[in-house]
């Protein structure tokens, strides 16, 4: 069994496309990214963007696209049992298709990836298949902001994405360095 990604969430202006791996089993159940109640991401938008959990997803989506910010996943499906990413069965992994998303919004300038799971998924995975124009997005690793990732306080998961979202030309490139995560302020 396969657990599948949502369609992505942008406009034709997006300028930052924020990727995680893959939903977890509470968004999947709810049909919305970032569903689980202590997972930070909403937290996080809440305060960059005015799109926190408090309002309806609907509302929170919206903030998003106004702000520029388009939200996918790597994985267009794969076999995962729970919500970790260290579950995901690396031989069932079918990327999304990105070649297209980034030729229909050619404004992105910024890729962050919320956690490690996903800069690496896409690295492996996607990178080599784009072409050469698409390669040279900038991109940034994110602090994962899933409850897994409890080690790091969410000052400091704020900071970071902050850093980059609010900054984005300090973001690294994935042609010249590997994927990184974002300087410490």
């Amino acid at each position: 069994m396969h657990d599948k990604c949502f369609p992505p969430i942008a406009d034709a202006h997006a300028r930052v496309l924020i990727l995680g791996s893959l939903p977890g089993q509470v968004s999947l159940q709810r049909q919305q990214y970032y569903a689980q109640p202590h997972n930070a991401f909403w937290k996080i938008m809440g305060r960059l963007f005015g799109a926190g959990p408090e309002l309806p997803y609907e509302e929170r989506m919206q903030h998003l696209v106004l702000n520029g910010i388009a939200l996918w996943d790597v994985c267009a499906s794969a076999q995962r049992p729970g919500s970790l990413d260290a579950a995901i069965v690396h031989a069932s992994v079918v990327p999304n298709d990105f070649a297209a998303f980034i030729a229909s919004h050619p404004g992105i300038g910024l890729i962050g990836f919320n956690g490690g799971k996903a800069a690496d998924l896409y690295r492996r995975l996607v990178l080599p298949g784009l072409p050469a124009s698409e390669r040279t997005i900038r991109t940034a690793t994110l602090p994962s902001t899933s409850p897994a990732h409890a080690a790091m306080p969410f000052e400091e998961k704020l900071t970071r994405w902050a850093t980059v979202l609010q900054n984005p030309h300090n973001a690294e490139h994935l042609g010249s360095s590997p994927v990184s995560s974002a300087p410490s302020p």
